[in-house]
């Protein structure tokens, strides 16, 4: 076994803090990993203070992981020691059902074992997070960060990036399509990037006037206020594609008029109910299609490193002490970041 120490709520009320804990020995098909960056996801205060109902304690957050490979297992293949990969949100799957074998192990028929709080396939331990100096992976579930991308921006290409490229790619979205993207945090900043680079006219829509020049830096073509009645009502019925990064309920209705016939409606931020209603004739009335997309699977994620190191692309990120982590959260919650943070494993072991 590895000792390792990292950062962890030991409940839903307290505070992330320091703590010893043990990685497992490799397994034949293992890679054990020297973390250096790990990115913040909103996901990670929804887990450790348990507002999904499924957090499992004492609870290790981390899931956009770089680092460099310590040692590998006897039959691993892809990897040697000294390899500079990533971790994402998941660490095993079933991988025989269907989903599984088109690569598709976010939609595993069986669950995914993710990267924290789930039980271990093997030995029933539960995962543990990014939050640490270490961490011992299957093979399988290791991606490899391409040489032209710098490392710490790289961390949240592992799920901020993968969350908006997998949608956008799946629906086929390409020269000559209108994209509107909405919201402008972690996920969106990089929606706007991803089409942009795959030839859409993109627009971001926001409640705030004032990110208009920001949303043009990151590469919109224009803007919508969508608090602006006039506004909303002037892009009806032009659309192909709406990205939808937000992550608290809002009325998609205005929305879904913005969309020509076909169009289609991606979630990836909201994950509660609907709320207020939809109004299903702004489906019926024109072949609208709401759809939702979970992360990607493990070769769309090495697919999409590949795709940010070919075309330039990376997360803007403010890189983190970890000893600065509770605060970092409560940031994240007012929005006062741009657009990730990344925690520097060099103060953890400081």
């Amino acid at each position: 076994m590895y000792t390792a120490i990292g950062y962890a709520a030991q409940s839903a009320t307290a505070p992330l803090a320091p703590m010893t804990f043990n990685r497992r020995t490799p397994r034949p098909d293992d890679v054990a990993i020297d973390i250096l960056y790990c990115g913040v996801c909103h996901s990670d205060i929804h887990q450790a203070r348990n507002e999904w109902g499924i957090a499992v304690y004492p609870l290790m957050p981390g899931h956009e992981i770089v680092g460099k490979v310590t040692e590998v297992g006897a039959n691993v293949t892809r990897h040697t020691v000294g390899d500079l990969v990533g971790v994402g949100c998941m660490v095993d799957s079933c991988r025989h059902c269907e989903a599984c074998a088109a690569d598709l192990e976010q939609y595993c028929l069986e669950g995914p074992t993710m990267t924290y709080a789930t039980p271990d396939r093997v030995d029933g331990t539960n995962t543990m997070g990014g939050y640490s100096n270490s961490i011992v992976v299957s093979e399988h579930f290791v991606v490899r960060i391409p040489e032209k991308l710098n490392l710490a921006a790289a961390a949240p290409i592992l799920c901020a990036g993968i969350t908006t490229y997998s949608p956008l790619k799946h629906f086929g979205v390409k020269a000559g399509h209108k994209v509107g993207v909405l919201g402008m945090g972690g996920l969106g900043h990089m929606g706007i990037k991803f089409a942009k680079a795959m030839g859409a006219e993109v627009t971001l829509f926001t409640r705030s006037a004032s990110k208009a020049e920001e949303a043009r830096r990151q590469g919109a073509d224009h803007v919508v206020v969508s608090t602006d009645a006039a506004q909303m009502k002037a892009a009806a019925g032009r659309f192909d594609f709406l990205l939808d990064t937000i992550p608290v309920q809002h009325d998609l209705n205005p929305y879904l008029e913005t969309l020509r016939f076909d169009g289609v409606h991606i979630l990836v931020g909201l994950i509660e109910p609907v709320d207020p209603a939809l109004h299903a004739a702004n489906l019926v009335m024109k072949r609208r299609v709401l759809a939702g997309s979970l992360i990607g699977g493990i070769a769309e994620t090495q697919e999409v490193l590949d795709f940010c190191a070919e075309h330039d692309i990376s997360c803007d990120i403010e890189m983190l002490d970890i000893k600065n982590i509770n605060e970092a959260y409560t940031r994240m919650i007012a929005g006062d970041v741009k657009y990730r943070f990344v925690i520097d494993m060099a103060t953890l072991k400081a």
